[in-house]
């Protein structure tokens, strides 16, 4: 169970500028519970693996109506003939109190080798460190860490304790247990925060504060796996609407009942499932934990709006757009993960939603369009590049990505032989105009990109697309009167000016996937054109 990949850290520093929010220092701390009981715990089978949870309220027994923690109902996705499932969290707690109150400890001195440790802390590390602000109407808990993940300290007579106390950084403290529980030979992996009951605008609240994105800044940068239960559990609440989400909740915005812990309960299995490489848990599962599918999405990292009070600007499409995890992996990247670089993040989010391998259609039956078309909000713009996919096969047991070639309402249904399920196939153009029209809907401005260019030589020239996947695009974008950029072409001029030789050194495969030096190019060539748009519209966005 402890045997995990590590992530590679360039991807880090690629999601950090997208997700960390700019300004600010912390989300405000959980509404405290009238009680947060002292954790019951029952002897563990020595001969089994344990799974433990670390963490607060959230996480932690309680009445079960009107509050639970996800914590409780976790064990019941679980086969205890197999596996031990020790829920460990208690109320109240930050990361820092976890461990000086000695939570941490007598955790630590049951783990094994072999046992795995789920670690969420965040909702109370915002809380005061010491003294509470004037005015203040809390009771004196004396439990926040300092905001960040450095080394950072201050000296404190603690107001609670009476003790003199280092406080360190909330990064500090999670490397802390991250570290005691690898001494163990046991695994550690972090999850992101439980979701919120907070709407704006129509939008979910999708992590509080800073502390998703440090959680997942923690994990890459320790090597260890990361669960975004934050995100898993958002798309499902967003897709449900505020008004359902209600019934999840107890006395405030941040408690579930045993319904919404429930949903986070099998959100944490999904996300554990989702792990890569697979199948690590899959074995001590119940039969109500094997019903619950595993996140397919977690590992590509994708980001999300860092600041949601900040305009977007979202890039959906391909491998060309965003590569794997967007972490430069086998030397290839997509031009979306340079274009913030040109973008001023204070002013505007850049969200790369792109998905490698995937065409018009299945970026949509896949869902990525519908889980991108969430965090679109009005005033957003929406890039859209499709084609590299579209002319594979419509129907076949490896991919079946494959679009009919037109813009029209021309169908075909197929007895989809990858999902085994039956499906009308459309046009590529039928999809782009769904993209756009859907985007237009939800107060963006689309704007449709031609695919960029392979580097295919013919005659001395870059061959181009102009009757086929660019035409195409051109036809949409003009029938729907929205914008649009001929990448294939500004692409393609670019590279014969270049010369063949000097363009060689764009590219990390034999035609297709361009290294950074290419990305870098590709994305200055698309922010170009973005300036060159009538009125300049994104120009007072860019650095």
């Amino acid at each position: 169970m402890n045997v995990f990949p590590r992530t590679n850290l360039r991807a880090l520093f690629r999601f950090a500028f997208f997700l960390l929010p700019f300004a600010g220092a912390a989300q405000d701390p959980a509404p405290d519970l009238s009680a947060n009981p002292a954790v019951a715990t029952s002897p563990l089978n020595p001969a089994l693996p344990t799974l433990f949870i670390a963490g607060d309220s959230t996480a932690a027994k309680a009445n079960g109506q009107p509050v639970q923690g996800w914590g409780e109902p976790l064990a019941e996705f679980f086969d205890r003939t197999k596996i031990n499932v020790a829920n460990r969290a208690r109320g109240g707690r930050s990361s820092r109190t976890f461990i000086t109150e000695g939570h941490w400890d007598r955790l630590l001195a049951e783990v094994k080798a072999g046992d795995t440790v789920l670690i969420q802390f965040g909702h109370n590390d915002g809380g005061a460190i010491n003294g509470e602000p004037p005015g203040s109407t809390r009771p004196l808990r004396a439990r926040g860490s300092l905001p960040g993940l450095g080394e950072e300290s201050t000296e404190i007579d603690n107001l609670v304790t009476h003790q003199r106390e280092t406080v360190r950084t909330f990064g500090w403290y999670i490397r802390k247990m991250i570290t005691g529980v690898q001494a163990r030979g046991a695994a550690p992996i972090l999850l992101s925060l439980t979701i919120r009951d907070r709407w704006t605008g129509g939008k979910i609240e999708r992590g509080s504060g800073h502390y998703r994105a440090w959680i997942r800044e923690i994990a890459a940068g320790a090597g260890v796996p990361f669960v975004d239960q934050s995100r898993i559990v958002a798309d499902q609440f967003q897709a449900l609407g505020e008004a359902g989400v209600k019934a999840f909740y107890g006395p405030d915005h941040t408690h579930t009942n045993l319904a919404g812990a429930e949903i986070h309960a099998a959100s944490a299995v999904a996300g554990l499932r989702g792990l890569r490489p697979s199948g690590k848990f899959d074995r001590y599962l119940s039969a109500r934990g094997s019903a619950v599918g595993a996140d397919t999405i977690g590992w590509l990292n994708l980001p999300e709006p860092a600041e949601a009070k900040l305009p977007s600007i979202v890039l959906v499409g391909d491998s060309t757009v965003r590569n794997g995890r967007g972490d430069g992996a086998g030397g290839q990247w997509g031009w979306g993960d340079f274009l913030g670089a040109h973008f001023d993040g204070r002013k505007v989010n850049l969200v790369n939603r792109a998905v490698g391998g995937l065409s018009s259609r299945t970026f949509h039956t896949q869902g990525h369009w519908r889980r991108a078309l969430m965090l679109i909000k009005p005033g957003d713009v929406v890039l859209i590049q499709f084609g590299h996919n579209d002319a594979a096969p419509l129907n076949d047991a490896q991919r079946a990505r494959g679009t009919i070639k037109s813009t029209g309402e021309e169908t075909e249904s197929i007895d989809n032989l990858l999902t085994k399920l039956p499906e009308v196939v459309h046009s590529y153009g039928w999809y782009l105009r769904q993209f756009v029209r859907e985007a237009r809907s939800a107060g963006a401005t689309p704007v449709v990109c031609s695919l960029v260019p392979r580097k295919i030589w013919k005659d001395g020239r870059i061959v181009r697309a102009a009757e086929s996947y660019g035409g195409w695009a051109r036809q949409v974008a003009a029938e729907e009167g929205v914008a649009f950029i001929d990448l294939n072409e500004l692409v393609a001029a670019r590279y014969e000016t270049e010369g063949a030789a000097n363009v060689e050194a764009f590219f990390a495969d034999e035609h297709t996937h361009t290294n950074q030096a290419g990305a870098e190019l590709n994305a200055a060539i698309v922010t170009a054109a973005l300036r060159a748009l009538p009125g300049d519209p994104l120009g007072a966005w860019t650095r």
